[in-house]
């Protein structure tokens, strides 16, 4: 493996200098990269094919081409509605948010006490939403509209407890994307999906759950309160699909009488991105919120009595409950959340009812004008959404629209709708108008009636937290946003070495195309000839993860790791069902296998058998054998992280992928740790048949606080007609309608596993620029560069602490585990003890307690230098030193720095400290001089918070409350 330039990407990525990685071998006892990747990877699964991979392009040269390919995207003023709007970020959000690497670089708020800022900014979004649709607990975000209202329809399945109602209605009415999402989540899981007329959904009476779109699709606002009122009757939940923005002006969900509200809040300053990602919704009735999907940010109380946040009620990790999970939600849409909170935020409950307002105006104003010139506008009650009837004129009218620079959406071969949002303005009205036919002329207001009925009109208060009113100029804001992320750690401040999750440099060049509007200002269902650069851009990164994995076909449409394990298990179970052999549902998964994977089995509607697990970490193969026999005429698929959850590469995967293919089954190898093998080895040659990829950990896309994610799937060719399809794809192309029978035979096998056909679209730039600014030699190199850090690390612990799991060699593959298990039978340290008390060395904490509880999971990554990962062990070593104090007596085992970790400045300056130990020594420890992060609040009591939920901002009171008793 050759040696870069100073000008090459690869050497700015690859934090280790040349120097240091000689350092780094010689105390492994190796001479060269390639010493150690013959010592840690088993030569049986080393790549057989070269990556085919373009020279690497060099900075400048990759925005270049990414400008080139974004030009091809014909940028019009989209109409389009379905969820998507044309809106304003404000500046000042763009650029220190979204443009802000203290915010896209920081990883999910599992340690609370270092993600105050981001869970603040949750907890803002949390009470937007629960405001807005006046329902009592919301989530922290989750993928987008579609898929939440999938996983309301589950959660309805859950509660009702009664198997003779089969039957989820879902009103015509709905969105089509999330009509065809609602669909392939359902049928799996038996239910039966049953679409009917909106006036018609009350009226079902074996049905468990119902759908309801408010206001309707093609813009028709209805009141709903009856028919929920009737279902309710016969006990059946009710979801509401509300328009968030809507609820500013219009009756909310919570007032209708709905038990689960879902949507979108995309229009709450996040571009369109071609799709995403935007943070969707669920908001649910107070006996629903133990039920919830996805994470819940809470309230609760730090060790000093101070309000502190933090993820609640373990509905945060469902997947942690296996095949027992309700749900595989694993990420969030974290960033578009704090971008839709802060954007709450700048406009406080004034500006958004202003700009609902001003939407609601040009709308209605455009509904005048177009039947002023005698169109056929159909809706009659409406917040921003028209429809009008245009018969046999349809195309003409499409086709005029886009000469004119704006799309409007083909609802059939008869009518067309179109959205009002934030970017319209009273002067393009007529120019809209004109499409229609007729002249554009000077035009007054039309004094149209009110279009929202006086039953539905709003009445009550939203965003009354001071918190939506205090930063009204950017003065405010700019400070607030400032104070938060100081609360934080991320990977501009510091090292976060959690395994499984792959931090890696999130390159600045990687980050910069993703505002561009070229991009970002295109809707994910304009007419297919104005995304010729989208379709250049997936096809390519497609590519480039097919020679990569060696697979034969990539989707790019799961907008999330867990959403890319459901996709390749439904591929399996419809290429099984193709081949007459639909009772193949057995599923076998290791005991050492990521919690999401049983999840997205039960998901499925595969029944897992689970395979057991060497001392070693590797899977039992006798047992492999004996439960693969067993299962023979039933087993659909064996699904298995490499290299292993453990951090070691199974020597023998190969022969792992032939027990299961000669018993019938396929193969789903997990790509979560695909760090360790890009360039080394490929999933594609070594047996397997489907995997899914994180974009967001191996190909660079920020975790952005906990999403957004890319988890597209990769397949081998018999699998490809399998891919997660679009029942809807490019329906507003202004070509002639397809006729019925037509667009049946364009049915894919799988239906859509996300609203959008390319996912999180938004994102895919970076991933692709990544890639060809490493090049095939700089992936190898990174792969082999992580391994080494990796075990550099391993090595410089192992004589402190007791390490899990190794290969053949001694070697670990991309992490290592630190056992901490001992130290809490001889002293009570336990494994939370050393991650907050790493917090005052200025470190994020590893991954604590998995894949085994009570040690500590340790990926450095390629990006890390020498010096950072020497800074890290000497905190480690130093903890373990401080551990040898309490075991020989000098630090007492009740009162000690690691069980009060972590020291806020406040403890350290207080005039009362009362700990045998120094404030130096806590505040200070050796290792930690220099620049310091002071923690924002000391340990937060988890239990306390579960038991007290308190998920919406808390009211000043408590924020008083806790300073006077921390000053008691």
């Amino acid at each position: 493996m050759s040696t870069y330039s100073s000008n090459a990407f690869a050497d700015r990525h690859i934090g280790p200098r040349e120097r240091e990685i000689a350092e780094m071998l010689a105390a492994l006892g190796l001479d060269s990269l390639d010493a150690l990747v013959d010592a840690a990877v088993p030569a049986g699964i080393r790549r057989r094919t070269p990556m085919t991979l373009g020279r690497p392009l060099t900075e400048p040269e990759a925005l270049a081409e990414l400008a080139r390919i974004a030009q091809q995207n014909r940028v019009m003023r989209s109409m389009i509605g379905m969820g998507y709007h044309g809106c304003h970020t404000p500046t000042v959000i763009l650029r220190n948010i979204l443009e802000n690497p203290a915010w896209y670089t920081a990883y999910t708020p599992y340690q609370a006490e270092i993600s105050q800022g981001r869970l603040e900014l949750l907890m803002n979004f949390q009470t937007l939403v629960s405001d807005l649709t006046a329902l009592p607990v919301a989530n922290a975000s989750l993928l987008d509209e579609a898929t939440a209202a999938a996983e309301a329809m589950a959660m309805c399945h859950r509660v009702a407890h009664k198997p003779d109602r089969p039957a989820f209605v879902v009103s015509s009415a709905c969105h089509p994307q999330t009509i065809a999402v609602v669909r392939t989540r359902a049928e799996p899981l038996g239910i039966e999906v049953r679409l009917v007329e909106d006036g018609e959904v009350g009226s079902a009476t074996d049905a468990f759950g119902a759908l309801l779109q408010y206001p309707h699709s093609t813009g028709e606002l209805v009141d709903p309160t009856a028919a929920i009122a009737k279902l309710h009757e016969r006990g059946t939940r009710v979801v509401v699909a509300a328009d968030l923005l809507s609820l500013t002006l219009v009756k909310p969900p919570g007032e209708l009488g709905a038990d689960i509200a879902v949507g979108t809040t995309q229009r709450f300053g996040m571009p369109m991105g071609c799709g995403g990602p935007h943070a969707a919704y669920i908001a649910v009735a107070d006996d629903l919120k133990r039920t919830l999907p996805g994470r819940l940010v809470g309230a609760s109380r730090d060790a000093a009595g101070r309000v502190g946040y933090r993820l609640a009620l373990q509905t945060r990790e469902q997947h942690i409950r296996r095949e027992r999970a309700t749900s595989n939600i694993c990420t969030a849409q974290v960033l578009p959340a704090i971008v839709a909170s802060l954007y709450a935020v700048y406009h406080g409950a004034e500006g958004l009812r202003a700009i609902a307002e001003q939407i609601h105006v040009n709308a209605r104003t455009l509904a005048g004008l177009l039947r002023s010139h005698g169109h056929d506008v159909r809706t009659r009650s409406f917040f921003d959404t028209l429809a009008v009837r245009t018969g046999d004129r349809t195309d003409a009218i499409l086709e005029a629209a886009v000469a004119a620079g704006y799309n409007f959406r083909r609802v059939d071969e008869a009518t067309i709708a179109l959205s009002v949002d934030e970017t319209t303005t009273a002067g393009e009205l007529p120019i809209i108008a004109a499409a229609f036919g007729g002249e554009r002329g000077a035009f007054e207001p039309t004094a149209d009636p009110a279009a929202i009925p006086h039953d539905l009109a709003r009445r009550s208060a939203y965003l009354t937290h001071p918190v939506f009113e205090r930063h009204r100029s950017e003065t405010e804001l700019l400070r607030y946003m400032r104070s938060l992320a100081d609360k934080d750690l991320a990977l501009d401040r510091t090292m976060i070495p959690l395994g499984s999750c792959t931090m890696k440099l999130n390159a600045t060049t990687e980050m910069i195309p993703i505002t561009w509007p070229q991009l970002a200002n295109v809707h994910p269902y304009a007419p297919r000839d104005q995304l010729a650069g989208y379709e250049e851009l997936a096809a390519n990164l497609e590519r480039d993860l097919c020679a990569i994995t060696g697979y034969d076909a990539v989707s790019l449409q799961p907008n999330a790791g867990s959403q890319g394990e459901l996709a390749g298990l439904l591929a399996i179970r419809a290429w099984h069902a193709s081949r007459g052999e639909p009772q193949r549902a057995v599923c076998l998964i290791p005991s050492s296998a990521h919690g999401t994977n049983p999840a997205s089995a039960q998901m499925a509607g595969l029944k897992v058998v689970v395979v057991k697990c060497s001392e070693e970490g590797d899977v039992d193969l006798e047992d492999l054998r004996a439960r693969a026999s067993q299962h023979a005429s039933s087993l659909a698929a064996l699904m298995i992280t490499y290299p292993s959850t453990h951090g070691v590469f199974e020597e023998a995967i190969r022969e792992i992928c032939d027990v299961v293919h000669t018993h019938g089954g396929q193969v789903y190898l997990d790509g979560a740790n695909m760090n360790a093998m890009v360039g080394l080895a490929a999933p594609g040659e070594l047996g397997a048949d489907v995997s899914h990829l994180n974009l967001h950990k191996t190909f660079c896309i920020p975790h952005g606080g906990g999403g957004p994610g890319v988890g597209p799937i990769a397949v081998k060719a018999h699998l490809k007609p399998f891919l997660p399809g679009h029942l809807q794809p490019f329906v507003l192309s202004v070509a002639p309608a397809k006729s019925k029978d037509e667009r049946s035979k364009d049915q894919p096998a799988v239906g859509p596993i996300s609203a959008a056909p390319w996912g999180n679209a938004g994102v895919l730039p970076i991933s692709l620029a990544y890639i060809a600014m490493m090049g095939a030699e700089g992936l190898t190199r990174a792969s082999a560069v992580a391994i080494l850090n990796a075990n550099y690390i391993r090595h410089r612990l192992e004589r402190h602490y007791p390490m899990l799991y190794t290969g053949a060699n001694g070697m670990v593959a991309h992490e290592c585990i630190v056992d901490v298990r001992p130290l809490k039978d001889s002293v009570g340290v336990s494994v939370t003890d050393v991650a907050k008390r790493l917090i005052d060395y200025g470190f994020h904490a590893p991954t604590v307690s998995f894949p085994v509880p009570g040690t500590m999971m340790i990926e450095p990554t390629e990006s890390e230098s020498k010096r950072e990962l020497d800074r890290f062990c000497d905190a480690m070593i130093a903890i373990r030193e401080e551990i040898r104090r309490i075991e020989k007596g000098d630090f007492d085992r009740e009162d000690n720095p690691l069980v009060n970790a972590p020291h806020t400045a406040e403890s350290i300056a207080s005039d009362d400290w009362p700990h045998a130990y120094s404030r130096m020594s806590a505040a200070y420890p050796q290792g930690a001089q220099g620049a310091k992060y002071w923690p924002p609040v000391r340990r937060i009591d988890e239990i306390a918070g579960d038991r007290n939920l308190m998920c919406t901002c808390p009211p000043l009171s408590d924020y008083d409350a806790a300073v006077s008793s921390s000053r008691e």
